[in-house]
């Protein structure tokens, strides 16, 4: 009589292909300036908001800095990256209220592995305003550990941005591409001291707007330049503890005006969305020079400061023309480790994906013993016997799962992992799950070890 039995435990059911990874990017300079500072506010509220509403994205982290928009999410494993891509643009006009006509234009895509080659770029500054530029590092850092917080991201979503640091680090130790310590922030002050020459930095006083990681970074700058006469203001309260941390002054809302009067260079990077706007830049204390650095992605400044006499206005686009031309060489070496590094995280990956299917043939195999070795005792009775029956039995599931999980690596390697998945479900009738829980792959592992 034959016999019939599960062969699939029902965690393992419903997927049949692994999750892949897609990138909606939009740089800034091509939004028109009210839609930058829109979106630049909705940014925090976005990959909540999709994950709410998708069934076709499973994770999301957002990287919003002032040259760029990018929003990272794997695709959940039954829905294709169109649905997904249609999904994050209407999660991006429903917290912005943009039109989705204008978002459709705006943003370009990448998936699969070329996620990971994108990311890494970006992370190395290589699609900076300033080639090369460290503090992206950090921004893609903060952007992670946002996403985290707020419980939006996924593993292997966390691994890709963990590779991505670890490739700047790479290309950092190995290239000049940031030698010389260039950046946006150390481009545009520099930009904003040559037009008052021929006055050094440690003569100038300064208005900083904003107490936020990019202010601490502009600040840090300006102390190191010897610019002792900086003032601090913050629309969100924070500007006397940041002061006081750094030993320069702190500016209340009565304040600001004087010191705008009174100050060489103004320079803002709060995000804040509420922009400072002519009045009261106009009034300059004995018609002095004064020169505006916006560098906040939502502008801290009114359009119309730079149609102000006596006026200099420095923006990100000022930066962008001013940045020093990279080294060809160093660039191309950049490039090559780059994609040596997104080569490596896509092979890791495929690898993770064999993994899954392994754990589902182990699982599988070690339900049939279950149910032989429970057959057994109830026809033997002998606790002794069973005992010996099932060790032999033990040994030869392990034997038989050797060879096939060997090849197994091997096909995920040479980007074959497809093939051993289908091969499964033809032969078996396997459903592999890609998302099966770390523990639940060492149970299984350490069940079948002799």
């Amino acid at each position: 009589m034959e016999e019939t039995f599960p062969t699939v435990n029902p965690s393992f059911q419903g997927a049949s292909s692994t999750p892949a990874l897609l990138v909606l990017a939009a740089r800034y300079r091509y939004f028109p300036p009210d839609s930058t500072a829109t979106l630049h506010s909705a940014s925090s509220t976005i990959a909540r908001t999709l994950l709410d509403a998708s069934t076709a994205v499973s994770g999301c982290v957002v990287l919003s800095t002032c040259n760029r928009f990018e929003i990272y999410c794997e695709i959940s494993a039954e829905c294709n990256a169109a649905k997904a891509r249609s999904d994050a643009l209407e999660a991006v006009s429903c917290c912005s209220g943009l039109p989705l006509t204008d978002l459709q234009a705006l943003f370009e895509y990448h998936e699969g592995s070329a996620v990971a080659e994108h990311l890494f770029a970006v992370g190395c500054g290589l699609d900076s305003l300033v080639v090369g530029e460290r503090e992206i590092a950090g921004q893609v850092r903060r952007a992670l550990a946002t996403a985290q917080a707020a419980g939006t991201t996924t593993g292997r979503l966390v691994r890709l941005f963990q590779a991505a640091s670890r490739t700047a680090k790479e290309v950092g130790a190995r290239t000049r591409l940031g030698s010389a310590g260039r950046s946006v922030a150390s481009v545009a002050v520099e930009l904003a001291a040559s037009r008052l020459r021929p006055a050094a930095l440690s003569d100038l006083s300064v208005v900083l707007i904003g107490s936020g990681s990019y202010a601490a970074c502009i600040l840090d700058l300006l102390l190191r330049g010897q610019c002792s006469d900086v003032a601090v203001f913050s629309r969100s309260g924070r500007a006397t503890a940041f002061a006081a941390a750094r030993g320069v002054k702190a500016l209340t809302a009565a304040e600001l005006d004087a010191a705008i009067g009174q100050a060489d260079i103004v320079i803002g990077c709060s995000g804040s969305g509420t922009r400072i706007d002519a009045t009261m830049i106009a009034p300059r204390r004995n018609n002095s020079r004064l020169v505006v650095v916006d560098l906040a992605p939502n502008r801290d400044f009114d359009s119309a400061v730079a149609d102000l006499t006596g006026i200099d206005l420095v923006t990100l686009e000022s930066v962008r023309q001013a940045a020093p031309q990279a080294d060809a060489a160093e660039l191309q070496l950049a490039l090559t480790l780059i994609r040596e590094a997104a080569g490596r995280f896509s092979q890791q990956e495929k690898v993770r994906a064999i993994d899954a299917s392994i754990v589902a043939l182990r699982h599988h195999l070690q339900t049939v013993l279950n149910h032989e070795v429970e057959h057994l005792r109830k026809r033997s009775g002998s606790s002794t016997s069973v005992e010996e029956t099932t060790m032999a039995m033990r040994r030869l599931v392990h034997q038989l799962l050797h060879t096939p999980a060997v090849r197994a690596r091997e096909m995920a390697a040479a980007g074959r992992h497809d093939e051993y998945t289908a091969a499964l479900e033809a032969l078996f009738g396997i459903s592999v799950d890609p998302n099966v829980p770390p523990e639940f792959r060492r149970n299984m592992s350490e069940k079948l070890v002799v």
